[in-house]
């Protein structure tokens, strides 16, 4: 008797193993991160760009074409005339300073600088404002939301920022289901959800801004050999902008001698 009693206990505390390992295996599944979705796209367009221009930030505002680029002796703030790749305005930064992302809110265009911490300020107009700011980390990508400046620094966080004191009212950090993803760079907010490079791939991710999760990503490799324009002054894809009025984006890369007005499908 002891003995079959001594085996009952013993299939009774199986079962409740074999129970809990199932219901550890159905919990882990449930809460699995599924990979980002495949964000297919279609090109529009194919427009000159200039290859003086290490492009580090995109935007269009109102129908005007801005941009910023980077390099010591070689940074400047433009406007552009999108279909022939013309400057029509120019800022050309000291030469110790490295322009990096640009965004406009309430009336005012934003440059970040690279390793310099100071933030730029000038009106619609191009005329540099007195108002700077001092920003303590790397400045690489930047957009808006409406309300606050969101800033990337070249990590997984992304820090949005009062656009009148500059302070960092929040951090999101961004990941997928391998993990967090780092190198986060040029920035552009659309209908709700943030559009970002990632350095050094030919990656643009889309970024949920409540949770941080990249929820779809683009592989825009070879999109200069489909297209039949010469890469060989390009480097890395960075630039993404969006044209609100013909919900279209634009992407184009360092030194690119093309941006290509694409529609995600």
């Amino acid at each position: 008797m002891k003995q079959y009693f001594s085996l009952l206990v013993l299939a009774l505390g199986l079962a409740a193993c074999n129970n809990d390992n199932n219901n550890s295996d159905n919990n882990n599944s449930s809460a699995a991160i599924p990979a980002p979705a495949t964000l297919n796209y279609t090109v529009l367009n194919v427009y000159p760009h200039d290859t003086s221009s290490f492009t580090e930030g995109l935007l269009v505002h109102e129908g005007t074409f801005l941009e910023s680029t980077g390099n010591k002796g070689r940074s400047k703030l433009l406007q552009v005339d999108i279909k022939t790749g013309k400057i029509k305005k120019s800022i050309k930064l000291a030469d110790d300073f490295f322009g990096e992302g640009i965004t406009v809110l309430n009336g005012k265009i934003y440059q970040l600088t690279y390793q310099e911490h100071k933030v730029f300020v000038y009106d619609l107009n191009f005329k540099k404002l007195p108002q700077e700011f001092e920003w303590p980390y790397e400045g690489w990508g930047m957009t808006t939301d409406g309300k606050s400046l969101i800033l990337g620094t070249g990590g997984s966080n992304l820090y949005f920022v009062n656009p009148e004191t500059f302070k960092i009212e929040r951090t999101l950090g961004v990941s997928n289901n391998n993990g967090y993803v780092s190198n986060i760079n040029e920035l552009e907010w659309v209908d709700g959800a943030i559009y970002a490079n990632v350095w050094q791939t030919n990656e643009i991710v889309k970024i949920n801004p409540q949770t941080g999760l990249v929820e779809a990503k683009a592989d825009f490799t070879d999109i200069l050999k489909k297209s039949n324009v010469p890469d060989s002054t390009a480097e890395v894809l960075n630039g993404i902008a969006y044209n609100a009025s013909t919900k279209t984006f634009y992407v184009t890369g360092k030194w690119w001698p093309a941006m290509f007005e694409i529609r995600f499908n």
